[in-house]
């Protein structure tokens, strides 16, 4: 296997298991930067350092007493977690779009130290974002090495040209957001976390149903939808379709109350 071959399969492998771990650490960094709550990136910053650390041990446990294959069941739970998590924000962001309510949240936040829930649930997020991907990764690139010679320079070129691709599009997501509005800052990266979110609940379900805990029956159109990277079972739409309907009814009942509560102007006469 020749060296470029060796480098468009590591960095392949880093690309598509890093994409989305960047697009939830990214969009969330960049909100908070543009937010004025930098002191909250840290906890960010925090927890995807500690997934990393924890892909490294669990890669090294997967390979010493699994022979290098994951466990559906662990990964089933860890990504139902991450579900919640990101449901969670994503719904979190969509209260604080308003302007008025995000100034009160910036004092509240100004009067709590970084141990907060909040910074807690930022770096809850981060660490499964990334730990979801990292072991897997690990793993990987260990057997692309165990299998083509050891750890090349093509290798570990790839590695480092799929890393330098996700540092700029992190970057690429900060220039961004410093250039939006705040509420469609807020909007947008809460619409990415709940679609992530609608997405691990699939996918945590995959998992079961690959070990045949859960019924798997095809839906309609299932080659696109798992195109789409969504579990292409009823079951698994089904429960999605539920989250999207509760989250429905949430956001017309707090745009009514929003109305309701709005003070009403009237014309000079």
């Amino acid at each position: 296997m020749n060296g470029l071959a060796i480098a468009l399969q590591s960095g392949s492998i880093l690309l598509r298991e890093g994409v989305e771990a960047m697009l939830v650490i990214g969009g969330l960094a960049a909100f908070l930067t543009r937010a004025g709550a930098r002191a909250q990136v840290s906890a960010l910053y925090t927890g995807a350092v500690a997934a990393i650390v924890a892909s490294i041990a669990a890669a090294v446990v997967f390979a010493t007493f699994f022979n290098g294959a994951h466990d559906d069941r662990i990964e089933a739970i860890v990504m139902g977690v991450a579900a919640v998590l990101m449901l969670y924000m994503s719904g979190w962001l969509f209260l604080k779009q308003d302007p008025a309510a995000w100034t009160a949240e910036l004092k509240r936040i100004a009067d709590r130290s970084l141990a907060s829930p909040g910074s807690l649930s930022l770096a809850g997020v981060a660490f499964l974002a990334v730990f979801r991907e990292g072991a897997e990764t690990i793993l990987f690139v260990h057997a692309l090495a165990s299998t083509s010679g050891g750890w090349s320079a093509g290798l570990l070129g790839g590695l480092a040209g799929a890393a330098a691709l996700l540092v700029a599009f992190f970057y690429a997501m900060q220039w961004l957001a410093l250039r939006l509005p705040l509420r469609p800052v807020f909007l947008a990266t809460s619409a990415m976390l709940f679609v992530m979110g609608l997405r691990f609940i699939g996918a945590a379900m995959q998992e079961l149903q690959e070990q045949m805990l859960l019924s798997y029956t095809a839906a309609p159109f299932d080659d696109k939808i798992s195109a789409l990277g969504f579990n292409p079972s009823i079951e698994a739409l089904a429960a999605q379709g539920v989250v999207v309907l509760a989250a429905l009814v949430g956001a017309l009942a707090i745009t009514r109350n929003r109305r309701a509560a709005a003070p009403v102007t009237v014309p000079a006469e």
